[in-house]
């Protein structure tokens, strides 16, 4: 069975081409650079959508020099990345907590496959969350947990959220799907 968060090796084995022909030939323009990767290791449509994932990524930049366009290695894209995922983890962290929050209230008056859904969705989201402090953890420090209170606080999130459920009058209809769906993420 393939995961729905199975990564697309193909885009990244594309990426890495386009991006190790950049950085071995950082004076090569726009259509040289086309004609070095093309059609040997992809079409020209999928070449520009690989460029254009890779400067979205912020991975390469563009230098245009008079009408010609030259690409390079975006620099410390390390540090760029680190702060971008621990931004989106931050915010997911702060958006679980407010809909976990509303969660109490506007919870017993969805339908039954709404109650699902949103349930599943919400400790998919919390798990993810966590997963990217793990991430963070292990990039800046492997040797010390430095999330500590926010992988605490995403504990009990997912506690409130089982108890919830529990005390809801469907759960004995909504907990069995529930429980099944966590089983995709867990060993």
């Amino acid at each position: 069975m393939v995961s729905q968060y199975q990564p697309n090796f193909d885009a990244y084995e594309r990426e890495r081409i386009v991006f190790e022909m950049i950085k071995e030939n950082p004076n090569l323009h726009h259509n040289a650079l086309i004609k070095k990767i093309v059609p040997e290791f992809m079409a020209k449509t999928t070449f520009e959508k690989t460029r254009d994932s890779l400067l979205e990524k912020e991975i390469i930049l563009v230098k245009k020099q008079g009408n010609m366009k030259f690409y390079s290695p975006e620099n410390n894209y390390d540090e760029k990345i680190q702060h971008k995922i621990e931004q989106k983890t931050n915010n997911s962290f702060h958006d679980l907590k407010l809909q976990i929050k509303r969660l109490d209230t506007d919870y017993p008056h969805k339908d039954i496959d709404e109650k699902i859904k949103l349930a599943n969705v919400i400790l998919q989201n919390l798990i993810f969350t966590d997963n990217g402090f793990t991430f963070l953890d292990s990039i800046k420090n492997p040797k010390k947990t430095l999330y500590r209170d926010e992988h605490l606080m995403i504990q009990q999130l997912i506690h409130q959220v089982f108890e919830i459920i529990k005390k809801d009058t469907d759960f004995e209809i909504i907990f069995p799907s529930i429980g099944n769906n966590m089983r995709l993420f867990t060993p």
